[in-house]
């Protein structure tokens, strides 16, 4: 059974797989479904809750919520996407049915399937010359993951894979972003994992948090 946990200075929620996993995160409450969010949130100040919400990335901010029970309810059913992300699946392309013009229509199973004596060479050839016309040119795939060159984002990844990385203040200054939108972008299910295919990892030294890229 899948386990959330959220971090008590960030606020990111991360799924695990395992009991375990969840377990060997520092600095986290751990919850298995509604019920058990609802229990940590009732110890929390309301302001909490509206910045848990406003990190999520995809979801429009708010100022507050009318009471705990609605904020709970929405944020586990946001949270519900988390880890079910994935390439969508092509459909193979339907295949049409021959018609009566063509030169592979069905033959009727009470008539004699009429055989031409002789086979143009010359025709055989033009038809092998005409399926290789028609072969499909493959070009290599292009990275689609790689951010534009001088854009936030990609100046962002940069602070982040710099020695000793970066702490969130430093980020918003750079950037001129609010708290809540920074955090969104660091998250589990923030921009950088779900369109680059980064991981944000964070460490607290001293008083200082900082995040960071592994190169």
């Amino acid at each position: 059974m899948k386990t959330f946990t959220i971090d008590n200075e960030t606020n990111n929620i991360t799924i695990h797989t395992t009991i375990q996993a969840a377990e060997a995160v520092a600095n986290a409450e751990r919850f298995r479904n509604e019920a058990g969010l609802a229990k940590l949130a009732a110890n929390w100040p309301a302001a909490r809750l509206v910045e848990i919400w406003n990190g999520l990335a995809g979801e429009t901010p708010v100022k507050k919520f009318k009471d705990r029970a609605t904020a709970v309810s929405r944020i586990w059913k946001a949270i519900q996407s988390l880890g079910q992300a994935g390439p969508a699946v092509e459909e193979p392309a339907p295949v049409s049915e021959p018609t009566a013009n063509s030169t592979e229509a069905a033959i009727p199973t009470d008539a004699t399937p009429h055989v031409p004596d002789v086979v143009s060479s010359e025709s055989a050839a033009k038809k092998k010359a005409t399926r290789a016309k028609k072969a499909p040119v493959t070009t290599p795939a292009k990275d689609v993951g790689a951010p534009r060159e001088g854009s936030k984002t990609s100046q962002v990844i940069a602070m982040l894979k710099r020695e000793g990385g970066v702490t969130l203040e430093e980020i918003m200054t750079a950037m001129g972003w609010q708290k809540h939108t920074t955090r969104a972008v660091l998250s589990a299910g923030g921009s950088l994992t779900k369109n680059h295919g980064l991981v944000v990892t964070s460490e607290k030294v001293g008083d200082k948090r900082t995040y960071s890229i592994k190169s």
